[in-house]
């Protein structure tokens, strides 16, 4: 007996829904990001904290970028076949272009002893890495455990980024030693 598919305009509004809430819950950090990170430059117990700009997030986000604008355009070629009212796609579209501004907002970033924030979410030491092989334009860093989802980038002017990228050496040498901080580089 076979059991019959939802239709495609339920489909639709669930997809819709969930990616409304995504870039809500995105807002939410985005917002949090001046309360966590509010003071920039050298932090008094011995961080440092940047702001990147508009142009920083694109070099950081591109991949992102790209692969939201072929989401935009893939619900237009399947709205015909698939019999899906068209303010679905609309929404959807406005929901992706909210998103993809958010990801285009300048973004604090700070390094203490014991936290990096970035995007509005703190991520303990013990659970980031350096990546081995750095990119140019902003340092990436790896999630303990996530796998090929693990990407942090870290946007920023190239001053901010050298600065950024000495305090976290030295994190990953306070924390594995000068030899397996050396091993990282």
């Amino acid at each position: 007996m076979a059991v019959p598919l939802p239709s495609a305009e339920h489909v639709a509004m669930a997809a819709v829904v969930t990616l409304g809430l995504i870039v809500v819950w995105d807002a939410y950090w985005l917002t949090k990001q001046r309360s966590d990170v509010p003071n920039l430059g050298q932090l008094p117990s011995g961080g440092f904290a940047w702001q990147s700009e508009g142009v920083n997030e694109m070099v950081r986000q591109w991949g992102n970028l790209g692969s939201m604008a072929a989401m935009m355009v893939l619900p237009w070629a399947l709205l015909e076949a698939s019999n899906t009212p068209v303010v679905y796609a609309v929404l959807w579209d406005i929901f992706l272009a909210l998103h993809l501004i958010s990801l285009l907002v300048p973004k604090r970033y700070a390094i203490t002893s014991t936290h990096l924030f970035a995007d509005g979410q703190r991520y303990p030491w013990e659970r980031l890495r350096l990546a081995k092989r750095q990119p140019k334009r902003r340092i990436m860093l790896l999630r303990n455990g996530w796998g090929p989802f693990g990407p942090l980038p870290l946007g920023g002017d190239p001053d901010a980024l050298r600065t950024a990228r000495e305090y976290i050496k030295a994190m990953e040498q306070a924390r594995y030693g000068p030899r397996k901080a050396k091993e990282s580089e």
